[in-house]
């Protein structure tokens, strides 16, 4: 089974530039979108539908035009959770998840930083989720978070780790969260596989960015431990230029 995770930056812009052809190549099970921009009523779900995706799930934020995430999956789910419970973290539709039959899969929009008050939410977020996942695996052990987490995790995870420094993104208490969250029982499953350097899921638009390769990695699919021998294959799709970000995939075993 595939599960690729992908931010979007707007899904109606995505499809304009080929995200339908992308998803029939990539040949996914199940995909989670972040930061969909679109109420549902604006989403073409026919058009996933049609390309195999009969399940088809989205959490829009109340504000219009701004974030938003959603799952759509070539299987039925046994239940769908949209949000967390949490008002406050639930008005920007930040969390979606869909159970199946030993594992649960969740679309994940953390907040970026860049601004102080936005800062701060996304600290009070980042503690918040952190409660929230502790407590959900209680019931649900076997997870999978696909998403965009908007946090570098190490140097080798960003092109310039020493410019970036105080950046939000890259900032050490930032790092410090993932880090402890990683701790907690889950496992970077890109990083399972591949070590080596210069990988990025994200690019500014600025500066040639994305042609210089001078990227960010803060697009992950974390898994936990426990299903460690069922984790096939990860991979980072820069090829698919829908967005300013790029689809992650992980490959388990069913």
């Amino acid at each position: 089974m595939k599960i690729v995770s992908y931010n979007v930056n707007g899904i109606r812009a995505a499809i304009t530039k080929g995200l339908l052809d992308w998803l029939k190549q990539s040949e996914a099970d199940i995909v989670c979108f972040q930061e969909i921009k679109a109420t549902e009523d604006q989403i073409p779900i026919e058009a996933f539908q049609q390309i195999g995706y009969k399940y088809c799930y989205f959490f829009p934020a109340q504000k219009k035009g701004y974030s938003g995430v959603g799952i759509i999956s070539k299987h039925e789910p046994l239940q769908v959770v949209k949000g967390t419970g949490i008002a406050h973290m639930d008005n920007e539709g930040r969390n979606i998840r869909a159970d199946f039959n030993g594992f649960s899969v969740m679309s994940l929009y953390l907040p970026s930083g860049t601004n102080t008050d936005r800062l701060d939410h996304k600290f009070e977020y980042m503690r918040l989720f952190q409660n929230y996942i502790s407590n959900l695996r209680n019931e649900i052990p076997n997870l999978i978070i696909g998403g965009d987490y908007n946090i570098c995790h190490q140097a080798i995870d960003i092109h310039d780790p020493i410019r970036n420094a105080t950046v939000s993104g890259f900032l050490p208490e930032e790092r410090a969260w993932l880090d402890g969250f990683l701790k907690t029982g889950f496992i970077d499953t890109f990083r399972h596989f591949v070590k080596e350097p210069h990988n990025y899921s994200w690019w500014s638009y600025r500066a040639n960015a994305r042609t210089n390769n001078k990227g960010w990695r803060i697009d992950y699919l974390l898994a936990t431990e426990n299903l460690e021998n069922k984790l096939l294959g990860a991979q980072i799709h820069p090829d698919a230029v829908h967005s300013d970000h790029c689809p992650v995939s992980l490959q388990i075993l069913n």
